[in-house]
Parts: C-alpha cells; sequence; structure tokens
C-alpha cells in the first residue's frame, strides 16, 4: 500500500498535487489562527463587539481553498488519466478535515457572543485547560509533520493526543449530570459545548495525522494495525 512519504514525492513531482498540497498547508495555518482567536473571545476577553469578523473572513477562506485544493486534483486527475487517483483522495480528505476545523471554531467564537463575558468551567478548568493545550499543541505540531512526513511523528501526534476524546465526554456527562452544584446552568451548558467543539476540532486533527501514518482505506483510525 503507497504512504504517505511516497505520495508527498508525488505531489512534488506534479504541479497541480504541489499547488493542492500548498494550499492545505495555507489551511491549516489558518485553522489555527482561528482557532486561538476563537477561544481568546470565549475564555479571557470575553465578547467585545463583532470580534467574530476575521473568523468568519478565514472560514470563508477555508472554504475557498478547499474548493481550489478539489479543483487542482481533478486537474491532476484528467491529465495523468487517473493512473494513480490515492494521492489526490488522500488530498482530498485531509483538506475536508480542515474545512470542518474551521467550521468548529466559528462555533466557539458563536458561542462567545451568546455568553458575551468569558467562560469559567468552574470545577471542570484543570481538566478543559488540559485539553486545550492538547488541541493547540496538535495544530502547531502537524504542520512540520505533513511537511516532513515523518511517521513515527504522526504516530505519537495521535498517541498523546486521543485520550482529549474520551476525556471530552467525561466532561460533557458531569455538565449534564449536574455534579459541579456551585455551576449555574449556563455556564455547565457552555462548558458542554465548548469542550464537544474541541472534541470535534481534535477528532479531525488526529485525522489528518492518520493520513500519515495509515493506508487511505484506514485514514481517521487510531492505527495502521488496526483491522
Amino acid at each position: 500500500m503507497i504512504k504517505f512519504k511516497e505520495l508527498l514525492e508525488l505531489w512534488r513531482k506534479d504541479n497541480s498535487l504541489t499547488l493542492a498540497y500548498n494550499d492545505s498547508e495555507i489551511m491549516l495555518e489558518n485553522a489555527y489562527e482561528m482557532f486561538v482567536e476563537s477561544v481568546k473571545i470565549l475564555r479571557k476577553t470575553g465578547y467585545k463587539g463583532d470580534t467574530r469578523k476575521e473568523i468568519r473572513e478565514k472560514d470563508i477562506m477555508l472554504n475557498k481553498y478547499e474548493r481550489e485544493v478539489r479543483r487542482k486534483v481533478l486537474k491532476y486527475l484528467a491529465i495523468t488519466g487517473g493512473a494513480n487517483i490515492i494521492p489526490g483522495l488522500i488530498l482530498t480528505s485531509i483538506v475536508i478535515d480542515l474545512e470542518r476545523i474551521g467550521d468548529y471554531t466559528k462555533n466557539i467564537a458563536d458561542l462567545a457572543k451568546v455568553r458575551a463575558q468569558k467562560l469559567n468551567a468552574g470545577s471542570h478548568e484543570p481538566e478543559l485547560k488540559r485539553i486545550e493545550a492538547s488541541v493547540s499543541n496538535m495544530f502547531k505540531n502537524l504542520l512540520p509533520i505533513l511537511a516532513s512526513s515523518e511517521k513515527e511523528r504522526a504516530r505519537a501526534c495521535v498517541e498523546d493526543n486521543f485520550w482529549v476524546l474520551k476525556a471530552s465526554d467525561e466532561i460533557v456527562d458531569s455538565c449534564v449530570l449536574e455534579k459541579d452544584a456551585l455551576l449555574k446552568a449556563g455556564d455547565a451548558t457552555a462548558t458542554a459545548l465548548y469542550v464537544r467543539y474541541l472534541k470535534r476540532i481534535a477528532a479531525h486533527l488526529i485525522n489528518v495525522a492518520t493520513s500519515i501514518v495509515n493506508p487511505f482505506d484506514k485514514i481517521g483510525f487510531r492505527m495502521e494495525e488496526n483491522p
């Protein structure tokens, strides 16, 4: 089965796929900037005027880049006659995940507008901060991992951050069951929504990392040895 490193070499040899791959890097960078800004609004500064404008503009840009990548992949397939379809499929899968990340960061910004003031998650704060740090680190680590196609670093990215998915569910369950009696209903609802958005962002970042570790049919699964 063809591996991501081999695909990267193919992309570098073909102009259409090289341009499409460059677009995916720009998408990841913009998604991270959106994430940082949306978390800042919800958790640090609170909502002040329409501070979501830049986030919405970047989300529109992500959608544009996704369409551009699809067009370039189609061009590549048309030129090659579909002789090697896997690189285009993997790249298309990656940009779909990145576009969805943009949607969830926009959801965080929208939540900040509804709250108006910064969110404090009560007794869930320590674990929530761990989750936020983990997601932020995944963003920062993925770009060099994609550029280098280092399989072990990609594997470590998945394994080191997979805990976020379960931890997020546990906070949601705790909010629903009202385990923190001091947390107001509105704060509990906002916390549950926020941590669910973080979980989905983490899941899509993990999907991108698995595109380096796993063959195409197993992208999104934890490790390539999974059945």
